[in-house]
């Protein structure tokens, strides 16, 4: 049974008004990204030691630990021992200490920075490709699965429209190359819109043996002006898709949990408004 949840900061930075509002509306799978004034992983004793009587308060679950690690960072010259990478090995172990701390399984990584062109052939890999990018991806990814490995946890690379994950297929082909079943795919199907992968049947096809953990949200892109919109879920180009994600889910007993990304703001309105419009939806569907 499909369990289901929101990117609590989606709704308040402020945990116990956010899980108030889940209870409200029977969302049981809380994703912590950002509570009070941190991020995950930058947690005080005290804010964790709070965070843990508020999840045992409201009755909800942690489903993921979602810092943004290795978000932005270009791959560059970057190697294993530069501090920018260290620094987000070292905030990917304190995120890993929390899981534990509050009985959860998944912690979020990102891609890196995005490098447009990947592979090529007949000329295209000497002239348009960013030369050696995905094999130096494949490495640095590497080293953090070692760590979910050796921690017992399981890491969920996002696909991301600004990471050098944008679609299923990359996913797909990113954890088959590092072949450790500590690596699953976050998948955002919004998210690869701007990079032009139908969500179904092309992004569901390739995720199949894959998938750790899913965020819904809707959008329009433009991808020709270099623009996101954030609609109410249900009224962008994820309409289409939505019911048969729904029924290819449920067909075949996806048993994990899905966050709407409350990132919908109406006109006059705010955040939490966005995620009210939203939820009955997402509800609807995948209940």
């Amino acid at each position: 049974m499909i369990k289901l949840g929101v990117i609590t900061d989606g709704i308040s930075r402020e945990f116990e008004h956010a899980l108030s509002v889940m209870n409200e509306f029977g969302l049981t799978q809380a994703e912590l990204q950002f509570l009070w004034d941190k991020e995950v992983g930058d947690l005080t004793d005290a804010q964790l030691d709070k965070t843990q009587g508020l999840v045992a308060a409201h009755d909800v679950e942690v489903s993921c630990i979602s810092r943004h690690i290795f978000g932005g960072l270009a791959l560059g010259e970057l190697t294993e021992s530069s501090p920018a990478y260290q620094e987000h090995l070292a905030a990917l172990g304190r995120c890993i200490d929390m899981a534990g701390a509050l009985d959860c399984s998944l912690v979020r990584i990102m891609a890196f920075r995005k490098e447009m062109i990947l592979f090529g052939s007949n000329g295209a890999e000497q002239w348009n490709v960013a030369s050696g990018a995905w094999d130096k991806l494949v490495a640095l990814v590497t080293p953090a699965v070692r760590i979910a490995e050796d921690r017992r946890v399981t890491l969920v690379v996002e696909t991301g429209n600004n990471a050098m994950i944008t679609s299923a297929w990359l996913a797909r082909k990113l954890i088959d190359e590092i072949g450790s079943d500590r690596l699953k795919l976050l998948w955002d199907p919004a998210n690869s819109l701007y990079c032009t992968e139908a969500p179904y049947p092309d992004g569901y096809e390739a995720l199949r043996g894959v998938l750790g953990h899913i965020h819904l949200k809707d959008v329009e892109v433009d991808i020709r002006r270099a623009t996101v919109a954030c609609r109410q879920l249900g009224t962008g180009q994820m309409a289409p898709h939505l019911p048969q994600i729904a029924a290819a889910l449920k067909a075949e007993g996806y048993a994990g949990s899905i966050s709407l990304e409350s990132v919908y703001r109406p006109t006059g309105g705010g955040f939490e408004d966005g995620f009210r419009a939203s939820a009955p939806l997402l509800q609807k569907l995948f209940a």
